[in-house]
């Protein structure tokens, strides 16, 4: 796992380092200026020009694709006087999600889930800084999470062109809330559609190893959401500049969508569980047949074992031995014990 590097020396500020790899050979940034009546989409935006936000009739939105080119991030934020401490928490990928609230600006941090094409999930972290007439949002990799936001505004779509920049925010909020339920969604139909353990056939460790792997998945989206909701729930309540109060249904509404994502994980988490346990029920069920079975083998050659014994000892003098159906008298004694306890297995419903 990446690591925060931070440099102390005396005397120096905390310098913010980049702690991820690099998706993107080029960091990309997107510009849209927009309004009701009309918009403006820079997809090549020089950062050189960028002195902030100045036109207050206009809406803005500032994507930056890849972190990996400290300088530039510094760049942005020293124009929006951004706080150090934000910086290092965007280029630090192993930040909680989380809400800051500063006099200009509201910064949050939280991460987007995907699921993959390996049965797996890819988690990317986002950044988002929300001010009176702007939201700049900065991604680690290109993808297409708000490409029907950006349709939308090109479009004159919706009503996201008439709303402040905090309606926009919500958009983006609900469109990463959407990659979680289709991330859970898929979890849930592996979990349908898989039989992890079968009573009829051999469970191997190979279903216990996929079972965990889910529960590791349903656990990690857990883990981010609570934060998500935590912070929704803060924005709802408290009263603040950045957003309108006719905007806050909305993200009141985000905040029943994080409910509903943390119910379908804890329900997952459950069957989940029960299916730990069921394997390893399965597996001592297995071992008490086979136990049972060695057991009343054992059992039967126990008596034909001692008769077997009794003749087989050395003595001189043993009558059955000059008769001439001694031999298949003992033979026909065993045969005898040895039907005996099957048909007495049997009645006791053993096997």
């Amino acid at each position: 796992m990446p690591t925060k590097f931070l440099d102390r020396k005396k005397g120096n500020p905390l310098k913010p380092v980049y702690t991820g790899i690099k998706h993107v050979e080029n960091v990309k940034i997107q510009l849209f200026e927009y309004n009701e009546h009309q918009f403006v989409e820079d997809s090549q935006y020089d950062v050189r020009k960028f002195n902030g936000f100045e036109k207050d009739d206009s809406i803005y939105w500032l994507n930056v694709h890849g972190l990996h080119d400290v300088d530039i991030i510094k760049g942005i934020c020293a124009q929006l006087n951004v706080h150090n401490l934000s910086v290092q928490d965007i280029l630090d990928i192993n930040q909680r999600p989380k809400l800051q609230v500063y006099e200009k600006h509201l910064f949050f941090t939280l991460k987007s889930i995907l699921p993959n094409n390996e049965e797996g999930i890819e988690q990317e972290q986002l950044n988002f800084i929300l001010g009176p007439n702007y939201v700049v949002s900065f991604q680690e990799k290109e993808a297409d999470y708000f490409e029907h936001i950006r349709n939308n505004i090109r479009t004159n779509q919706g009503i996201v062109r008439q709303r402040g920049s905090d309606y926009l925010l919500y958009q983006m909020f609900e469109s990463i809330l959407d990659n979680y339920f289709k991330s859970v969604y898929k979890i849930e139909t592996r979990v349908d559609e898989q039989t992890m353990v079968d009573m009829e056939d051999n469970s191997t460790p190979f279903s216990l190893r996929s079972i965990e792997t889910l529960r590791r998945q349903v656990h990690q989206i857990k883990k981010v959401i609570i934060p998500m909701k935590d912070f929704v729930t803060k924005i709802e309540r408290d009263d603040s500049l950045f957003i309108q109060e006719k905007h806050r249904k909305y993200f009141f509404e985000l905040k029943d969508l994080c409910l509903t994502l943390i119910d379908d994980c804890d329900q997952l988490g459950v069957r989940l569980e029960g299916q730990t346990n069921l394997f390893f029920s399965v597996q001592g069920h297995r071992m008490n047949e086979v136990m049972k079975t060695l057991t009343m083998v054992a059992t039967i050659f126990i008596p034909l074992t001692f008769v077997v014994g009794v003749y087989g000892m050395n003595f001189v003098y043993m009558p059955e031995l000059n008769m001439r159906w001694g031999y298949f008298g003992v033979w026909f004694i065993m045969a005898i014990l040895f039907v005996g306890m099957v048909i007495y297995f049997k009645r006791k419903r053993w096997f």
